[in-house]
């Protein structure tokens, strides 16, 4: 039975933006930020894209999410780093 109080049904794939400058290595920080809290790594999705002008790298990682807890812990492990912009 679905949880009332979590609009989200797991597991389920989702998809998580990190933005920052495009240096060579920042799709490297992503991934091995997000890695360590996804059990099924193997099965993530990453795609990579620069901006317009080349400035900024946005890098999406689609995984098998399979609790809220671990959506909240690979957030914190993004917004948390300092090369790293925006997360979405």
């Amino acid at each position: 039975m679905p949880d009332a109080e979590e609009p989200l049904q797991f597991p389920m794939r989702f998809p998580v933006k990190a933005m920052g400058k495009a240096e060579d290595s920042f799709t490297e920080l992503v991934v091995s930020l997000v890695q360590p809290l996804v059990d099924d790594f193997a099965d993530a999705e990453v795609e990579s894209k620069d901006s317009r002008g080349g400035k900024f790298r946005s890098v999406t990682v689609t995984f098998t999410a399979r609790s809220r807890e671990q959506l909240d812990d690979v957030y914190r492990a993004l917004s948390g780093h300092e090369r790293i912009l925006y997360v979405l």
